[in-house]
């Protein structure tokens, strides 16, 4: 090899040196040989970095006396003269005498080399030895970094294809490090949305801007069974001339944050619920109101078809037998589907009654007083959910999956149960969703307790109260007579309004209307006595005046009671009516061919306030007049000022030839509310 062949000429050729672009640009990596006189023969620009000196300051001299101090130089030669006559390399670090005199300690790695001609040369490639010694530092803590974190980290090329994954990564997708390497990125990511994963990288790759902290939930292939999730981030990496070499991709387990998470989330929706119905459940004092609520409350947030099944026997407040293997009797009061499904179909309709036998799991539940749960529904489970085989088949069809029965029971009692079942939400029912459904029912069942026995209360009341109406004929001598009685809403008991028709002697008859202050059994006894009374007294033919004062002394020994009463005693042959008032609404007349009008009659207390005399006021009805006597539950409401009230019923008695019975309904239906809170009785009669 010539030794014209060995020189660079530096700066000469490269005017401009290109930008570092690899890891031996970034070390400066210098390249010096020397032929078997120990003289140099070849300079790079890297060595010129490196000791100080220049092509032209050194080539041809000898190196040892250039760049070893006094000192090293027997050891120099000694290695020198040893590489070149074994041929076997050497590797370690020196000190060097740079131009400025200084020493550097400069790490070497010398070999013998041969050219063409046969001619011996030695080769020495040096780099300072500390930035070599930080380098290997950093490759060597990288390297540790890389395989001990706990943080999956892959390296790829920028067509997304591997070339270096950590053990981490390894234990977080389940396939080993090595079956990676030059396979796809897709091919590995255990991700549904793995397109928008690689397009999110891909523009990375083009803008070099990083993204951090994707949040992807998957199954991975170790684990498919159970959902996993992970943060991800993205980095372009570049070499130090900014050439893209590829991405790099860390990859933590966040799993067990995301668990949390959701549970911390799920507690928070299943307290909204218990909230929520709270609220909604048991608004009224209805049975089938409140399973209807009930069962919305649970749709779809927990199951996909809801029903509210109670026993007959609850419905009816028949004491409960002592449970055993028999069939049961169950009424059906809600049924709701979070959507269209044939499911329906298998399910009782609300109001049917239908037997389910002791084997069914609903029957179960009911008997055991525990809830009944079937996380996972095979077609043996379908025969004990549904009523028979064919509602066990439409129940298959409809995909049920899981189910759930949970008793309803209120102060120790079972009334019946709470059904669900999962179609379209594919997880299955758990304990959580046990706990969250008996809350449910439980609030529920003390709902639907309430309900049952006001029910019963009020209907009890209802039926008293109606057996103490008059069954009277609506024809009297001179009169036409026409009546209703409407009891409040489910909302509030019955109360204790009344009216009655009276026939008397000499074809006379008294017209009572009353009201007692007060609801419920009690009330209704109470009117029940008075009008009792106002018979016996009626047949005496006393005055109606002297009848009020007998009916105030017979209230005032009742305890707590306040009446308001109106008699009124009318005779046909002198078409004459005579009236008095305790404390009652004004009666209504109303005369064809004039405006309708109230009654002026003396103000008087109401009766049961004792020792107040009763003044009667006498008024000619003439054939056509209509005379209305209501008790306030027509007319007063919460939201109007009743003078108002009193007006619009009068516009309703404008055509007083309107049949009897029709006037009735007209003023109850346009007088009164749904949910108004007081009784009514109506008594409309007209001189024939």
């Amino acid at each position: 090899m010539a030794v014209e062949s060995l020189r660079a000429g530096g700066d000469e050729q490269n005017p401009e040196p290109p930008r570092p672009t690899g890891l031996l640009d970034m070390l400066s990596v210098a390249a010096v040989a020397l032929d078997t006189r120990g003289r140099i023969v070849f300079w790079t620009p890297q060595a010129e970095d490196l000791f100080g000196y220049t092509a032209e300051d050194v080539l041809g001299k000898y190196a040892a006396r250039l760049l070893i101090r006094p000192e090293h130089l027997q050891a120099v030669v000694s290695l020198f003269t040893e590489v070149l006559e074994t041929g076997r390399g050497w590797a370690g670090a020196f000190p060097v005498r740079h131009k400025d005199g200084s020493s550097r300690l400069t790490e070497f790695r010398t070999m013998r080399l041969l050219d063409d001609l046969g001619d011996v040369y030695a080769l020495g490639i040096a780099a300072d030895h500390t930035l070599l010694q930080r380098v290997e530092t950093d490759l060597a803590l990288c390297e540790r970094l890389i395989n001990q974190s706990p943080i999956g980290l892959a390296l790829m090329d920028p067509d997304l294809k591997y070339l270096l994954v950590n053990p981490a990564l390894e234990r977080i997708d389940g396939i080993p490090a090595e079956d990676h390497i030059g396979r796809h990125l897709r091919e590995t990511l255990p991700f549904p949305d793995v397109n928008t994963v690689e397009s999110a990288l891909r523009q990375v790759l083009t803008t070099g801007t990083p993204l951090l902290d994707q949040y992807h939930v998957g199954r991975p292939p170790a684990d498919p069974e159970h959902e996993h999730a992970w943060s991800l981030s993205f980095y372009r990496l570049e070499d130090p001339g900014g050439r893209v070499l590829g991405a790099a991709a860390s990859v933590v387990d966040v799993t067990e944050r995301h668990h949390a998470a959701a549970e911390a989330d799920r507690a928070r929706r299943r307290l909204a619920l218990i909230a929520d119905a709270s609220a909604r459940v048991g608004t009224t004092l209805e049975v089938e109101q409140t399973a209807l609520e009930l069962a919305d409350i649970c749709t779809p947030v927990l199951a996909d078809v809801v029903a509210v099944d109670v026993l007959d026997s609850a419905l009816a407040l028949r004491r409960a037998r002592r449970p055993d293997n028999g069939p049961e009797l169950f009424r059906a009061l809600a049924l709701k589907a979070a959507h269209p499904t044939v499911a329906l179909r298998a399910a009782d309709a609300p109001g049917n009654v239908a037997s389910y036998d002791g084997d069914r799991l609903v029957t179960l539940c009911v008997h055991t007083g525990r809830p009944v749960l079937v996380r996972h529904v095979g077609a043996r489970d379908l025969r004990q959910i549904a009523r028979d085989a064919e509602a066990g088949a439409i129940l298959a069809r409809a995909g049920v999956h899981s189910y759930l029965a949970v008793p309803l029971i209120a102060h120790g009692e079972v009334l019946g149960a709470l059904d669900l079942k999962r179609t379209r939400n594919p997880l299955p029912f758990d304990e959580d969703d046990v706990i969250l459904a008996g809350e449910l029912a439980s609030r529920a069942a003390v709902a639907i307790d309430n309900a049952r026995w006001f029910q019963s209360v009020r209907n009890t009341a209802l039926t008293l109260q109606r057996s103490l109406l008059p069954d009277h004929s609506t024809h009297h001598t001179g009169l036409e007579l026409a009546s209703r009685y409407q009891p409040a809403q489910a909302t509030s008991e019955v109360g204790g309004d009344w009216y009655d028709v009276i026939p008397l002697a000499d074809d006379k008859t008294a017209l009572v209307v009353g009201d007692v202050m007060g609801n419920g059994i009690d009330a209704a006894a109470t009117m029940g006595r008075l009008r009792t009374a106002t018979c016996a007294y009626a047949d005496l033919d006393l005055a109606p005046g002297a009848v009020l004062q007998h009916l105030d002394k017979i209230t005032c020994d009742l305890e707590h009671y306040i009446v308001t009463c109106l008699y009124a005693v009318y005779d046909p042959r002198t078409r004459r009516c005579t009236i008095a008032n305790a404390g009652h609404m004004p009666p209504a007349l109303a005369r064809p061919g004039r405006a309708p009008v109230y009654l002026d009659l003396p103000a008087a207390a109401p009766l049961g306030v004792g020792g107040i005399p009763f003044e009667a006021t006498t008024t000619e009805l003439l054939p056509g007049d209509l005379l209305v006597l209501y008790t306030d539950g027509l007319v007063e409401t919460r939201q109007h000022p009743i003078d108002d009230r009193l007006d619009v019923l009068l516009g309703f008695l404008e055509e007083p030839r309107r049949p009897l019975e029709e006037t009735c309904d007209l003023l109850l239906y346009g007088l009164r509310h749904p949910d108004d809170h007081d009784d009514v009785a109506l008594l409309v009669a007209r001189a024939l």
